[in-house]
């Protein structure tokens, strides 16, 4: 690289840094200044100006705020009070946004619920969030129904949509509730410490956990992303992403809503209709996880896909292969990746745009981030200690966890989960000196010697797929229950021109084991993203002598049936699991099945 192009690529990152920075260094955990008097604030100084366009109906600042009031004074009239909880359950939709900002309003927290959930893992999550009231609409009522006699507690379910039986009709009650804002004092002794949502992340291990989301929090992630951006009001940001994951319902809503841009909504990703949307609606920026850009760069040309206004992509998993070919063949003059995870305190920006990285901090700033990598051992799955007692930092190119120090600023803070204990499990204690404390994502990475850091994978049991973090556990508890599993064990591999790794399950079964009802099972009781991509029939399922499962073998074996003894099977879209033939095989290692 000429010293040209390095002092220009210096540039960009110290520009970004700064910019960023500037943004969040105001904020404190101890401030009276909430992340719905940051969104107030933008309605102020944008009223008249879009803010939210969804299928064919746009909202002005103002008229998303008057939305939001409503909820505020909905949740005052049916009794919530500060501190209390209400769960989200919904697709993406112009409520969806205002329902939460209009909670927080009055101190009401708002549990976002992941809309693919069903089941067991859906009562679960509705469970632990203490909610005595969810909101619905009619695509997700059903499923809250099918869930109901799961649940701790009964739960009042207020509809967006017709309601029937004992249902509430929400669309009816917030039309009789006030557009104005609530009186400031029902919030006026809150500081940006009190949790603002839960948004649930699968971890590494069990079921979803709730993440506790502080005020702080959700201003630190929208902030930052207005800043990082370097967003303005002409700019008309893209969001397919489901608002339940913080990287579409607070960074891609943040960088258009405190910037006093437009932020245009999709119910879900469609490749298909990617391109004319963002010619359509002139969009500038777009959100992503990487299997999205995938999506998009094995999706075959079309003429919208070079005739956009787009100056920025942003988001985390672009992997490096396609990261070169979404740029070129798209012609996005500039990509903006980043890492961080909702419970965590670990936030890494890649400003100046180096392929296949997920940030950089250069030695020259080292001492104001958080962010450590240290020695780990796979075997143990945990962190590598020296005669001392304390970990061991990698050097450059050593392949490492990620930690990040817990501290009392905004940038260091550490919410973890509604659940204290989980919380405890995710802190490194005595790292490097008696008496710190770190968190440790779980996150495999490697840095090199210009400080950039590069993504390698999840320590543990959780695979990512589909964009969403599977829990090999709670994946391997449906597939037990099912008709004819004695026994069962879950493990992702990867797929040629796949993101992450898709799910794959060893079974032991009994001699009455029916395969079609097991694929049923598994349709009617997993999100799509979960289903087991292949199955392979085992005798027996090999045990440590502390009665682990034996995954590795399994792994290195992978669906090649050359290699795997006895039966093994890929989930087809339409006929459900077939049989795998070496011809089969290679259209798979060929990327000719789509999973």
């Amino acid at each position: 690289m000429s010293l040209k192009a390095k002092l220009k690529r210096e540039l960009r990152f110290f520009r970004g840094l700064n910019r960023t920075l500037g943004r969040i260094r105001p904020l404190s955990p101890e401030s009276k200044t909430l992340v719905c008097d940051d969104l107030q604030a933008a309605v102020e100084h944008w009223r008249e100006r879009p803010a939210m366009t969804f299928e064919g109906r746009t909202l002005t600042y103002g008229e998303l705020d008057a939305m939001a009031n409503r909820f505020a004074h909905w949740a005052k009239g049916a009794g919530l009070r500060r501190g209390q909880t209400v769960a989200l359950f919904m697709p993406n939709r112009l409520e969806y946004f205002a329902a939460w900002y209009g909670l927080s309003k009055v101190g009401v927290i708002t549990a976002l619920i992941n809309n693919q959930l069903t089941g067991a893992a859906l009562a679960h999550c509705l469970n632990i969030s203490g909610a005595s009231n969810c909101i619905v609409d009619g695509d997700t009522s059903p499923v809250f129904e099918a869930a109901r006699d799961q649940l701790d507690r009964p739960m009042l379910q207020w509809v967006l949509g017709r309601a029937q039986g004992d249902q509430r009709d929400l669309a009816q009650a917030l039309k009789s509730c006030s557009q104005l804002p609530p009186d400031r004092s029902v919030r006026e002794d809150m500081t940006a410490s009190d949790t603002a949502l839960y948004i649930y992340t699968s971890g590494t291990t069990g079921l979803p956990k709730a993440a506790r989301v502080s005020h702080l929090r959700a201003q630190l992630y929208m902030r930052a992303f207005a800043a990082a951006t370097d967003a303005k009001p002409k700019d008309r940001v893209y969001v397919a992403l489901p608002l339940y994951h913080a990287t579409g319902g607070l960074c891609g809503l943040g960088a258009a809503l405190l910037s006093g841009g437009s932020v245009v909504l999709k119910r879900k990703f469609s490749a298909s209709q990617f391109w004319p949307d963002i010619v359509s609606e002139g969009c500038t920026m777009f959100v992503y996880i990487g299997e999205l850009c995938r999506y998009l760069v094995n999706h075959p040309p079309e003429e919208d896909e070079t005739r956009h206004k787009l100056r920025l992509a942003f988001g985390n998993g672009l992997r490096p292969d396609i990261w070169p070919q979404m740029k070129q063949r798209f012609r996005i003059p500039e990509v903006l990746e980043f890492y961080g995870s909702t419970e965590g305190n670990v936030s890494l920006f890649n400003f100046d745009g180096r392929e296949g990285a997920v940030g950089r901090v250069p030695r020259w700033v080292r001492k104001r981030f958080n962010v450590r990598l240290v020695q780990f051992d796979a075997e143990t799955n945990e962190p590598i200690r020296g005669t001392d007692g304390f970990c061991i930092e990698c050097p450059p190119g050593q392949i490492g966890e990620c930690i990040g120090r817990i501290g009392g600023d905004a940038r260091s803070d550490y919410g973890g989960y509604v659940d204290k204990l989980a919380s405890e499990k995710k802190v490194l204690r005595d790292v490097f000196e008696k008496g710190d404390a770190w968190f440790a994502t779980g996150d495999l990475m490697r840095q090199d010697g210009d400080g950039y850091f590069y993504f390698i994978d999840r320590i543990g049991d959780t695979f990512r797929w589909k964009g969403e973090n599977v829990s090999t556990g709670e994946v391997v508890e449906h597939l037990q229950a099912a008709p004819g599993v004695r026994e069962a064990i879950v493990y992702g591999v990867p797929i040629e021109g796949a993101e992450g790794r898709a799910g794959m399950a060893g079974l032991v079964v009994e001699p009455d084991f029916d395969l079609a009802a097991f694929g049923a099972h598994v349709e009617r009781d997993l999100p799509a993203y979960a289903q087991p991509a292949f199955i392979r029939i085992l005798p027996q399922i090999d045990v440590t002598g502390t009665f682990k499962h034996r995954k590795m073998d399994l792994v290195a074996e992978g669906y090649d049936p050359a290699l795997v003894k006895g039966a093994l099977y890929y989930r087809d879209a339409k006929r459900g699991y077939v049989k795998i033939t070496k011809a089969g095989h290679e259209k798979i290692m060929a990327g000719a099945v789509r999973f």
